[in-house]
C-alpha cells in the first residue's frame, strides 16, 4: 500500500533556547511565517530546531564510513519533528571572505561564460586584429576540396638537427612508413636520394599523401589529421607544380597568427578562469590587485611634525632607536625637527619614505625598513602591524581582471570576458538575449545560452540589477547574500525541500518587496516548503500561513501566540496583527527647524555616484534612501565616514583595512563635530567569546565583584581568572568559547558544547566562587533584565546594562556570543556602546560641537514594538545635539526624520543622483522619487484607514 505524503511539518514540544514547548505545524509546499517580538524564538524554532534537525538527519543517513570525517551533530531539543523534508538555510549574513570569490563565481554564471568562451570564442591577434582560427583536419579537407580540380601534397615540416646524419634520416622515414620528400623546390624519393645529403636541403617537408582532383573528403582529412600528428599539429599543403618553400599554405590545429606568426594558447575553459594558475594573472596571482606600502598611511596627518610622530610606524617604543636615528640625521642635513611634514622640502619627504640621500645625509626610508620587515611575516604581530601601511594598488598588468592577458583576446560576439563582467546585469542579459543567439556553432551555444538568460533572469528578479559580476562576494551586504542565495535556490532543480530564510527583505527598497515574494512562490509552485522568519509587514500579507511567538522577549516568549491565515491575525489582538491593522505605530515626533549649520559634501564620485551635491542638516535626524544600489552605502560609508575620519585626525583605513576614501571635491562643515561613530551590522566578533557585555565594557566590573569576594582573596583570585580570555580561567578543553567548533566540510561548520565545562566556559575551580548566590558563569547566562535588577546597587556594572536594555537588547543573554547574534542586534550593540562610552559631562548637557553617528539599517531585524526602543535612542541623541544619519528602507523611520536625501532614481548607472532633498512630506510630492511613492502610498493608507 502507498504510503501518503504528509501535508505537514508537525513540530512538537520545541524546547530550544527560550522556545516554551512550542507545538506547531507548517504546511507543506506552502509559504509559512514566522513573526514576533525580537527575542521570541523565531530563530530558534526556524534555524536552530527545523533546519538543525534537518541538517542532522542528512548527516545520519550517510554511511558509517562519511560519517566518522563529520563526527554526530546533536540533536535540538524538541520531542518531535514529523514530514520533515531535506532542509536547506538561506542565512542573512554574509559567509564568503574570500577575495577570489565573485558574484560571477558564486552564482555560477561566470563558469557559464567560461564554457562559452573555451567552445565559441575567436582569438582576435593583439597585434594584427585578424581573428585566428585553429583548422581541423575535416574543415581543413572540405577547404581543399571546395577547390576543385588541383592537386596537392599533404606535408609536415621536418626539423633537422647538427646531429642527424642523412643516413639516420633517410632509416627513421622508412620505419614510419613515409618515401617522398619536398626539398628545395622539388619531390625527391627516399630511393632516389642516393647521392644526395637531404640534410643539406633543408626546409625538409615530409609528404603524408598526394591528393589528386575528386579524391574523397574523408581520405583528405584523414591525411592532415596524420601530417598534424607527426607535424606537432602543424601541416603544410604543396599545390602541385608550386612546391618551393615559400608556396607552402600552412595548416594548424593550434592558435597561429597567418600574419604575424604569433602563436596563442589553446582556449579551454581554466584560461578564463583567475582561480586557476592557469588562467590567473601571474603578476597578482587573480586577486586583481596588488597589496603595497602606501605613504598616504605611513604619514596619515600631514600636519605633524617629525617630533611629533609624522612617520607612525617609527612612533612605536620597539622602533625608538629608528626614530632617533632620524632626528640625527635630519638635524644634520638641516631639517627642522619640528616643522610640519607637509611643509617639508619634497627631498627631504622622499628620502624619508623611499631611502636615499638629502642636504649630505642618508635617510634609510621607512618603505625599505618595512620591505625588510616582511622577512619576519612567519610572526602574526609583524603581518598585523605590516597591514596597517598597505593598501590594495589595481594591478597594472591585468587591470584588475585577474586573467592572463591571453583571455581577454578571446571574443564572442565581439565582446572579450574581461569587458561583460564589469557590465551591470541589466546589460549583460540584453547582449546575451540579442547577441548570443547568432553564435556558431549553435550545438554548444544554445544549452549554455539557455542557462545563462535563466541565471541572469534570476539575480534581476531578485532585486540585484546593479551588480556586476566582478563584483567581491564580501563586499555585499547579508541581504544581498541572501537574495543570491534564493536566486541560486531558484536555479537547482530541487523540489519538495524545506527552504528557510531569515528576513530576506533585509537591505530592499518597499518597491522590490513584491519581487521577493514573488520568487518564494515560484519556489512553492516546485513543491517546496518555505520557511521565512520575517517583521516586513507585506511579507507578513502575502503569507499562507502567520506563526508568531511571544508574547515578549527572553523568557518572556517562546511560546505560540497565534497560528492561521494573515486575515485571521489582524483580529488577533497580538502584537503583529496590531501593526497589521495599523493599531500600532511609532510615537509621533516634532520635527526640528533647521536652522544650521550643515554638514555638505561636493562632487561625491565614488563607484555610480554622478559628482552629487548633498546637505546634511546638523544637530537633526536625516534618512538616506533609494532603491537597492542606488549610491546610498558610497555616500555614507565611502565617501562621508572616510572623508571625515581623515580629516577629523583619524584613518578610516585602520579599520577599514585597504578600503579608500571615496572620490570628492569637498566635505565642509567638519568644525561642528566633536566626534563620528559608524554604526554598522558588521559582527561586533567572530569568536564565541565575544558577547554583549564585554562588548559594552561591563564585564570588567563584574569581574571585579567577584575578585572582591572573601573566597576568591583566600585562593589569590584577582579579576584576570573571572575571564574566559585568559589563561588562569578558561576552561583548557575549549579555550573559554564554551564549544568546539566542527568543520563539516561540505555542510556549514557547527558549535558543539564543550564536554569539559558544559558550556560554562570556565576552569572548575573558578565558579566555586560565588557572589550573592551566583557564579561568574550563573550570571553571564542571565538575561540583561535579570542581570539589572541584580546589579542596581552596583553603578559601574549597571550603567552598561542599562544601555542595553534602552535600546531594546533586554532579551539577550550577557554571555551569548556574537556568532549568534543577528546583523540588527550587533547593531544596536554598538548604539549600545558609543551611549555607554560617552562621558558623563557630555551626558548632561548638549554640547557645541556633537557627535556624527552614521547608521545602516538600524531597523534591521526589528518587529515594530522593538523600534519603538529604537526610536527614543535616536531622538535622545538628537535632543543632545547629535547628528543622526541613517541608511533606511523602513517607511515609518523615514516619516519620522528631520530631513531625507532620496538616490535614484534606479540602481547601478541609473542612479547615483540625488532625486529630491527634503522633509518627508516633500519628498513624497515627487514623482520621479521611488521612496517618494511609496511614502504617498502608506500616507494614503493610513488616511483611508482612518476613515473607514
Amino acid at each position: 500500500m502507498t504510503k501518503l505524503r504528509p501535508t505537514f511539518i508537525s513540530v512538537r514540544g520545541a524546547r530550544q533556547n527560550n522556545l516554551r514547548g512550542v507545538d506547531v505545524d507548517f504546511p507543506r509546499s506552502r509559504m509559512s511565517v514566522i513573526t514576533g517580538v525580537s527575542g521570541s524564538g523565531k530563530s530558534s524554532l526556524a534555524l536552530d530546531t527545523i533546519y538543525a534537525e534537518g541538517q542532522r538527519r542528512y548527516v545520519a543517513s550517510l554511511s558509517t564510513y562519511a560519517q566518522q570525517f563529520l563526527e554526530r551533530l546533536p540533536r535540538p531539543q524538541v520531542d518531535s519533528i514529523e514530514g520533515l523534508p531535506p532542509a536547506i538555510a538561506i542565512e542573512q549574513a554574509n559567509p564568503i571572505m574570500n577575495r577570489r570569490s565573485t558574484v560571477g563565481t558564486a552564482t555560477e554564471v561566470y563558469d557559464y561564460l567560461r564554457l562559452l568562451y573555451a567552445r565559441a570564442g575567436t582569438l582576435v591577434c593583439p597585434q594584427c586584429r585578424v581573428p585566428v582560427r585553429p583548422l581541423s583536419p575535416s574543415a581543413a579537407a572540405a577547404a581543399l576540396a571546395a577547390e576543385g580540380g588541383r592537386a596537392w601534397y599533404v606535408t609536415f615540416a621536418l626539423p633537422i638537427s647538427d646531429a642527424l646524419t642523412h643516413e639516420v634520416l633517410v632509416e627513421n622515414l622508412r620505419a614510419i612508413g613515409f618515401l617522398r620528400l619536398v626539398a628545395a623546390g622539388r619531390e625527391v624519393h627516399l630511393d632516389e636520394a642516393e647521392g644526395l645529403d637531404l640534410t643539406r636541403l633543408a626546409p625538409l617537408f615530409v609528404v603524408v599523401d598526394r591528393i589528386s582532383p575528386g579524391t574523397p573528403a574523408a581520405r583528405i582529412a584523414e591525411s592532415i589529421e596524420r601530417a598534424y600528428t607527426e607535424g606537432e599539429g602543424e601541416a603544410v599543403v604543396f599545390e602541385r607544380g608550386r612546391i618551393a618553400a615559400e608556396d607552402g599554405r600552412r595548416l594548424s590545429r593550434h592558435y597561429r597568427c597567418d600574419g604575424c606568426g604569433r602563436g596563442f594558447p589553446r582556449a579551454r575553459p581554466t584560461l578564463f578562469s583567475f582561480n586557476n594558475p592557469y588562467g590567473a594573472c601571474p603578476t597578482c596571482g587573480g586577486f586583481g590587485n596588488l597589496l603595497e606600502f602606501d605613504p598616504d598611511l605611513i604619514v596619515p596627518d600631514t600636519t605633524r611634525s617629525l617630533k611629533d610622530g609624522a612617520i607612525d610606524p617609527w612612533t612605536m617604543p620597539r622602533y625608538a632607536k629608528r626614530r632617533e636615528r632620524v632626528r640625527v640625521s635630519a638635524r644634520a642635513a638641516g631639517l627642522p625637527w619640528n616643522k610640519p611634514w607637509g611643509e617639508l622640502p619634497e627631498g627631504a619627504r622622499e628620502a624619508l619614505i623611499h631611502g636615499g640621500r638629502f642636504g649630505g645625509e642618508r635617510f634609510e626610508g621607512v618603505i625599505p625598513f618595512l620591505e625588510d620587515l616582511t622577512r619576519k611575516k612567519y610572526k602574526a604581530w609583524v603581518r598585523f602591524f605590516l597591514r596597517r601601511y598597505q593598501s590594495y594598488r589595481r594591478c597594472p598588468d591585468c587591470a584588475g581582471s585577474r586573467l592572463r592577458p591571453e583571455a581577454s583576446w578571446f571574443e564572442v560576439a565581439g565582446r572579450s570576458i574581461t569587458e561583460i563582467v564589469t557590465w551591470p546585469l541589466p546589460r549583460l542579459a540584453s547582449w546575451i538575449e540579442e547577441s548570443l543567439p547568432s553564435v556558431e556553432p549553435v550545438e554548444i551555444v544554445t544549452p549554455v545560452l539557455r542557462e545563462l538568460g535563466r541565471r541572469v533572469g534570476l539575480l534581476l528578479g531578485v532585486g540585484l540589477d546593479y551588480l556586476t559580476l566582478d563584483r567581491l562576494t564580501r563586499s555585499l551586504s547579508g541581504g544581498e547574500a541572501q537574495r543570491i542565495g534564493i536566486a541560486n535556490a531558484l536555479g537547482s532543480p530541487l523540489t519538495d525541500g524545506v527552504y528557510v530564510l531569515d528576513e530576506p527583505s533585509v537591505g530592499l527598497h518597499a518597491r522590490d518587496t513584491g519581487r521577493i515574494v514573488a520568487l518564494l512562490r515560484e519556489l512553492t509552485e516546485r513543491g517546496n516548503t518555505v520557511l521565512v522568519v520575517e517583521h516586513d509587514l507585506d511579507v507578513v500579507r502575502a503569507a499562507d500561513r502567520v506563526i508568531e511567538l511571544g508574547p515578549g522577549s527572553g523568557k518572556d516568549g517562546g511560546r505560540l501566540v497565534f497560528s492561521g491565515a494573515p486575515a485571521e491575525l489582524a483580529s488577533a489582538g497580538t502584537r503583529t496583527g496590531a501593526w497589521l491593522t495599523g493599531d500600532a505605530a511609532l510615537p509621533e515626533r516634532r520635527r526640528r527647524v533647521l536652522t544650521g549649520p550643515w554638514l555638505s559634501v561636493r562632487g561625491a564620485r565614488a563607484h555610480n555616484l554622478a559628482d552629487v551635491d548633498v546637505d546634511i542638516p546638523l544637530r537633526a535626524l536625516t534618512a538616506v534612501t533609494g532603491v537597492s544600489g542606488s549610491g546610498k552605502s558610497t555616500l555614507v560609508h565611502d565617501v562621508l565616514y572616510r572623508g571625515l575620519a581623515a580629516r577629523m585626525g583619524g584613518s578610516p583605513t585602520r579599520a577599514h583595512l585597504g578600503e579608500e576614501i571615496g572620490e570628492h571635491d569637498a566635505i565642509t562643515g567638519v568644525e561642528w563635530l566633536a566626534g563620528l561613530a559608524l554604526v554598522d551590522q558588521s559582527p561586533i566578533g567572530r569568536s564565541p567569546r565575544s558577547n554583549p557585555v564585554t562588548y559594552v565594557k561591563a564585564f570588567d566590573a563584574i569581574r571585579k565583584l567577584f575578585a572582591e569576594t572573601p573566597a576568591a582573596r583566600r585562593r589569590g583570585f584577582g579579576p584576570g581568572h573571572f575571564s574566559f580570555n585568559t589563561r588562569d580561567g578558561r576552561c583548557p578543553e575549549c579555550g573559554g568559547d564554551g564549544h568546539r567548533r566542527i568543520e563539516m566540510h561540505f555542510l556549514p561548520d557547527v558549535f558543539v558544547t564543550c564536554d569539559a565545562c558544559r558550556g560554562r566556559r570556565f576552569r572548575p575551580e573558578i565558579l566555586t566562587v560565588e557572589w550573592r548566590g551566583r557564579s561568574i558563569a550563573d550570571v553571564l547566562a542571565m538575561t540583561v533584565d535579570e542581570a539589572s535588577r541584580l546589579l542596581e546597587a552596583e553603578p559601574a556594572a549597571a550603567r552598561g546594562l542599562r544601555v542595553l536594555r534602552a535600546v531594546g537588547l533586554g532579551y539577550l543573554a550577557l554571555g551569548q556570543p556574537a556568532t549568534t547574534l543577528s546583523g540588527g542586534e550587533s547593531q544596536r550593540l554598538k548604539i549600545a556602546r558609543e551611549l555607554a562610552l560617552v562621558p558623563a559631562a557630555r551626558r548632561r548637557s548638549a554640547p557645541a560641537r556633537g557627535t556624527l553617528y552614521l547608521l545602516d539599517e538600524p531597523t534591521t531585524g526589528l518587529h515594530g514594538d522593538d523600534m519603538r526602543a529604537l526610536v527614543r535612542v535616536l531622538d535622545d541623541l538628537v535632543a543632545r545635539g547629535n547628528t543622526v544619519v541613517i541608511v533606511e528602507h523602513h517607511l515609518d523611520m523615514i516619516a519620522r526624520a528631520d530631513w531625507v536625501v532620496d538616490l535614484g532614481p534606479e540602481g547601478g548607472s541609473g542612479g547615483g543622483r540625488v532625486v529630491a532633498a527634503g522633509p518627508p512630506d516633500r519628498i513624497a510630492g515627487v514623482a520621479d522619487s521611488r521612496t517618494g511613492m511609496a511614502l504617498a502610498s502608506r500616507r494614503a493608507a493610513r488616511e483611508e484607514r482612518l476613515v473607514s
